[in-house]
């Protein structure tokens, strides 16, 4: 537990700065500008409001329940703020670990979801998890993460930090400059910088400089043990031969924090993830609720991605579908999805492209006639999605390796 140890050795050093929230009457501490609007910091270059993208009249909400995207929300006001006309656009986040090189097609419906929110007029981020990939997520898990070095963790923040921009900057380019962003505002991913409309931002920034003293003094304190072991995803581990480590049991409070930072320092007002993510958003509108006594913080979680009959979606006999070219390239990930059986394909076309509900239905319908060519409805899915994850290049790639291999059986590996 070399990395723990030195960790918990950063965190237990003295404090030089004042305490990043104080515990009189829960004011904030001059350290943070108190948030009382949603918006950046006054460090934040500012726009002219005609530059300001406009909000979609469509309800970004509604049409990711028409698709299958939600599976639970912390409030249904959320649904209303999202097209109140005179509320500014959301802020929107979601998370990426860094426990591998590449992110897995599991990762993949969390950067669709951020997608339809850009579409639909709003702001994203996605934020990766330099510090709180050093310690590990328990949800969705039985067994402790493996300890990762910290050699390794960085080459995978950078690796999952490049990858997740190029994906998510080359599906809102389009969107944002329609929505008048300007094209030289989009975020350099190799600083810190914002853009006006799409963010990459890496929590370790903000972390690095807190200890366990304030910590626990500022924050630990609003957190009631027995609602943190209520969470399914401590229950889960609990019912464990291993059992649960602190360092794990303490992870809903770190992205909870997250949550409460960017909420404060950055105006992000809504956070999205995975069903099993639920008690770790919660943590964070909790957080907020009880530390900036305001509301206006929103969860919203989405489904994972499961087959028809309940297994993991993303998985083949050579292990993970990763989205990394590196690890697995355009033309291996488009086979995948033309092995999607009749039953799935549907659901999967839903839930993982931005075809019209409308396209999705006829093509739905013609799979059941007479006459319908076999895969049409897997093959569409398989360019919607690579186009997504590749870029039209890697579609290209795929395309012209599957037109000159014509598989009859193929074979991850």
């Amino acid at each position: 537990m070399a990395a723990a140890s030195a960790a918990m050795t950063t965190l237990l050093r003295p404090s030089t700065s004042p305490h990043f929230l104080n515990p009189n009457k829960h004011r904030l501490s001059p350290r943070f500008p108190r948030l009382c609007s949603f918006s950046l910091p006054s460090s934040t270059p500012q726009t002219t409001i005609e530059a300001q993208p406009k909000l979609s009249a469509t309800n970004v909400v509604d049409i990711l329940s028409e698709r299958g995207l939600v599976d639970s929300m912390t409030s249904d006001n959320l649904r209303s703020v999202c097209t109140n006309p005179n509320s500014i656009p959301l802020k929107v986040y979601c998370g990426f670990d860094p426990t591998a090189e590449s992110l897995q097609l599991g990762n993949l419906i969390g950067m669709v979801v951020l997608s339809w929110f850009r579409r639909c007029g709003h702001k994203t981020i996605a934020v990766i998890g330099g510090a709180t990939g050093r310690v590990g997520d328990p949800s969705g898990k039985s067994q402790e993460r493996p300890e990762l070095n910290v050699e390794t963790i960085e080459k995978n923040r950078a690796g999952i930090r490049a990858m997740v921009y190029k994906i998510l900057h080359r599906a809102s380019v389009e969107v944002d400059l329609e929505m008048g962003c300007i094209k030289d505002e989009y975020l350099n991913p190799e600083t810190n910088e914002y853009c006006n409309c799409f963010a990459v931002e890496d929590n370790f920034n903000w972390w690095k400089d807190i200890t366990l003293l304030d910590f626990l003094g500022e924050v630990g304190r609003f957190a009631r043990v027995g609602t943190m072991m209520a969470k399914d995803s401590v229950k889960k581990q609990l019912m464990s031969e291993e059992g649960i480590s602190f360092t794990e049991f303490t992870y809903q409070l770190l992205q909870g924090y997250d949550f409460l930072h960017m909420f404060k320092n950055m105006g992000v007002n809504v956070q999205i993830g995975g069903s099993d993510q639920w008690g770790n958003i919660t943590a964070g509108t909790e957080l907020i609720r009880k530390i900036l006594q305001v509301e206006g913080a929103y969860g919203l979680t989405f489904p994972l991605l499961l087959n028809s009959d309940g297994s993991k979606f993303g998985k083949s006999e050579g292990g993970a579908i990763w989205l990394s070219p590196a690890m697995m390239s355009p033309y291996k990930f488009y086979q995948y999805f033309l092995s999607v059986p009749n039953e799935d394909v549907v659901r999967f076309l839903k839930l993982l492209t931005f075809l019209d509900l409308k396209e999705i239905q006829e093509l739905d319908e013609t799979m059941k006639k007479p006459g319908y060519v076999p895969k049409s409805a897997q093959r569409r899915l398989a360019e919607e999605v690579t186009r997504f994850v590749h870029g039209a290049e890697g579609l290209a790639e795929a395309m012209k390796a599957t037109e000159a291999l014509k598989p009859g059986v193929f074979e991850l590996v």
